[in-house]
Parts: C-alpha cells; structure tokens; sequence
C-alpha cells in the first residue's frame, strides 16, 4: 500500500444531527422518518417492502376492531410520541390511544404514552426496539409492547404487559399460536397470519369479530344503506 493511500482518512458515519426538540418539528427531514433522542437526530432507513407489509396488516386489523368498537384511536408512523414532557420523540410503528386518553392528542403528536405500542424489527432496529425503546416504553408507561420481527429466518414475536410494579412481564405465545390483547379486550391476533405470504386482514377481521358482525357494520356505513 502506498504512502498515499495509507494516509488517506477512513470514512466515518456521519454523527447524529443535535438540535432542540423545536428544532427537529420544524427540521426538513428529506421525507424520512427520524426520531428526536437526547437532543439527536436519529434518522430511520427507509423500511422494507416486508415490513410495510406487516405494518399495514396489523393498521388494518386494529383500525378495524377499534372503530367497531369505539374504543380509541390507532395511528401508524409517522407520527410523534412524546410520551413525557422533556423526553424522547419515537414514532412507533403501530399505536393505540384508548378513547379515555385520547386527550393526549394535539394536532402535532401523541403527548403521553400510547396504551398498546406495535414495533417491526428491522435488521438496523433490532437493539432499539429489543432495548432501548424496551425499557424506555416501560419506564413511560406503555401499558402493552409487542415486537415483532418478521426478518426471513428470524421470524418470532414478543409480547409484554406491565405488570403491578410497572415492570413488563412477557406473555408466552400459546401452543395454538392466538395472542389475546390485554389493553384491548377481545382483539385476539393468530400469529401465523404475520408470516403468510399476503395476510389477509379483511378475513382476519373478520374472524376475530365474526363474519355477521362485521358484514352488519359494513351494510350500516353504506351509502345506500
């Protein structure tokens, strides 16, 4: 190797952006997503077709039973989370805010922690969602924090309650492979759906609130109805 090439600098990844939390809402973000973390500027890689893939599935899925239901709002990324007042702004994948706290809305974020937070690993998410967002959820009050990674190869799913010390406590899938929600009662999720080709979340809907159900709501908001 030349004395040239040998003293040529390496490159380096570019370190996170600090600005305030001001700052960041009215950052150009270039269209992708960022997270606003300790006064830095985490910016997210655009994620895969896979992983849209399975956000939209379970969007669908808990949109679905929630608006039958009347029981709060669900939201996907992005949108903020500021779950405290001077903390972190995530922007999870999947949320839930339960009618009785969706005061916690303004017109820009999510003001306090959601009821139920959805996250799809990706292979650069794994340490944030299996570990900093982890015990970030807890100690805010995330009241049920699913993790699902659907990564070829890798394919498993974790839930986790807080339990009556605030702490998460894991839920062990069933030998069935049905997760029961516990923050909303009566959503119940076949976690094989997560690893069909192309989950179906209209039959999925339909299976946890049953068929005439869901064929009553559909005929009730129709025009001509």
């Amino acid at each position: 190797m030349s004395e040239e090439l040998a003293t040529q600098p390496t490159e380096t990844t570019p370190s996170p952006q600090r600005m305030t939390y001001e700052e960041w809402q009215q950052h150009d973000h270039e269209g992708g997503l960022s997270e606003w973390i300790n006064g830095e500027v985490i910016s997210i890689p655009p994620p895969s077709i896979l992983h849209q893939r399975i956000v939209g599935f379970l969007f669908f899925l808990l949109q679905g039973f929630v608006q039958m239901r009347r029981l709060g709002v669900v939201l996907t990324a992005p949108v903020v989370m500021r779950a405290t007042p001077n903390g972190n702004a995530r922007e999870p994948d999947v949320l839930f805010v339960a009618t009785e706290h969706t005061d916690r809305l303004t017109h820009r974020e999510l003001s306090g922690p959601a009821d139920l937070v959805i996250e799809v690993v990706s292979d650069e998410s794994v340490s944030r969602d299996r570990t900093d967002k982890f015990y970030e959820y807890q100690e805010v009050g995330v009241r049920e924090y699913w993790i699902i990674d659907p990564r070829p190869g890798k394919e498993r799913v974790d839930f986790y309650i807080l339990d009556a010390k605030q702490r998460y406590q894991p839920i062990p899938v069933p030998e069935d492979n049905i997760y029961h929600s516990t923050v909303l009662a009566g959503l119940w999720i076949n976690i094989t759906w997560l690893w069909e080709a192309e989950p179906n979340a209209l039959t999925a809907l339909g299976q946890v609130v049953g068929i005439e159900q869901l064929v009553s709501v559909i005929q009730k908001s129709s025009p001509s109805s």
